[in-house]
């Protein structure tokens, strides 16, 4: 039995993931950090935001776990969760485009971007026809979140031995982006193709 409770532990959870996203912004953007460029910044301040990704993205796991486990899914749950992983992601990624303002950091973050943005309009979309589990999160599009939650925490910390295993974290999870992304658009083919 399920509780459609909305202020559960799961639901906390995800809320805590939306709240500190402006705490990450906050932090990234304070003064001295306006003007921040790919290797400045002090090193405690990309700990900082190293540690509050680090910490969403165990959260973005941890809640769904309890939530099956403790027997306290909710429609709101299902609804939130998804929206805070995308929300932190996007605003991580916004960082780092500051920060890196290149072509192969633009590209990764509007892949990353633009499919979230496709994949959840194309669930919604499915999902008014009946059909949302043709399009239910694969195998694929979980390596996907665990590349691209990696990468964007070495980015985070600035450290320049680690950046080329960033850049190759990051491009391994833009591949599966787009994998993933094939994947979903390939099951939805015969209703998009209806007339």
């Amino acid at each position: 039995m399920t509780t459609g409770r909305i202020l559960n532990i799961p639901n906390i959870l995800t809320l805590a993931r939306i709240a500190l996203i402006p705490v990450f912004l906050v932090i990234a953007y304070w003064p001295p950090a306006m003007g921040i460029g790919e290797h400045e910044g002090s090193m405690s301040r990309h700990i900082i935001l190293t540690a509050i990704f680090v910490f969403a993205a165990i959260t973005d796991w941890f809640d769904g776990y309890l939530a099956r486990t403790l027997n306290q899914t909710s429609a709101f749950g299902r609804f939130l969760d998804p929206v805070a992983d995308k929300l932190m992601v996007a605003a991580a990624l916004i960082v780092l485009v500051q920060w890196n303002p290149t072509i192969s950091m633009a590209f990764a973050a509007i892949v990353i971007i633009s499919r979230e943005i496709t994949v959840s309009a194309l669930r919604e979309w499915m999902a008014e026809l009946g059909a949302r589990t043709s399009v239910a999160v694969s195998t694929v599009g979980k390596y996907k979140t665990a590349f691209q939650m990696i990468a964007i925490s070495v980015f985070l910390l600035n450290w320049q031995p680690l950046e080329m295993l960033a850049y190759a974290l990051l491009y391994t999870a833009v591949i599966l982006t787009l994998w993933s992304m094939f994947i979903y658009l390939k099951a939805a083919w015969p209703y998009l193709k209806q007339p």
